[in-house]
């Protein structure tokens, strides 16, 4: 019968279990270095200022000498996480305008891993932060959470329509006033070369009664 030499494959499985061991090993190492170098890297976004105050108003401290807490209307709530959702859509428009530039600059080489991981973090934390508004607004109102990104969305659109339409009547206000200037100096200089039109050029002198005709000078023979 055939026999297995167990002693002979002792070697080449002590072999085979110390190479997984050592790629574990390097793997657990290699993930947790990332991981960490990850966690340094600058974030994309700034803070968020209006999750804050929605986050102060939502968990106040008792004043001093009180011992509860000053209860904040629902009112303010519900407008405080408006507008950290109206912020979110402006950071939603951010990350999508930029995703398919970094995309391609990453795959050119252009731009350095680093930056491609401080925008796939951000892509997450946006993506926790939209769950957390959804939970927040269904907490203060039934099926709120449903709506109130549409709601943000119209505000969101609003408000960057406003802005650009401020831009215009502002540079359509620098433009009237350049024009008025322009028109003051063309005129200006109009003026001007009028008057020294009129200075150089005489009104010639009326020589009728200075010299007069032969037939004048025969008549008076």
């Amino acid at each position: 019968m055939f026999s297995l030499d167990w002693r002979g494959l002792v070697l080449p499985f002590a072999y085979l279990i110390v190479l997984t061991g050592t790629f574990m090993t390097f793997s657990t190492i290699y993930r947790k270095r990332k991981a960490q170098q990850s966690a340094n890297l600058a974030p994309w976004f700034g803070p968020h200022l209006q999750r804050n105050v929605y986050l102060s108003l939502l968990h106040m401290e008792p004043e001093n000498g009180s011992e509860k807490a000053p209860k904040v209307p629902e009112s303010v709530l519900r407008a405080a996480l408006l507008r950290r959702a109206v912020e979110d859509i402006h950071r939603i428009i951010q990350i999508r305008a930029a995703k398919a530039a970094c995309s391609s600059l990453l795959q050119r080489g252009s731009i350095g891993d680093d930056l491609w991981q401080r925008f796939q973090r951000a892509e997450k934390e946006m993506e926790e932060e939209l769950r957390d508004v959804v939970m927040e607004a269904n907490a203060l109102a039934p099926n709120w959470g449903q709506s109130i990104f549409q709601t943000a969305n119209e505000i969101a659109a609003n408000t960057v329509l406003r802005e650009r339409l401020d831009e215009i009547q502002a540079q359509a206000t620098q433009e009237k006033e350049w024009w008025e200037k322009r028109r003051a100096t063309v005129r200006s200089e109009f003026m001007k070369e009028l008057e020294g039109d009129e200075t150089g050029t005489g009104t010639p002198a009326d020589t009728s009664s200075v010299t007069s005709s032969p037939s004048n000078k025969k008549g008076k023979n």
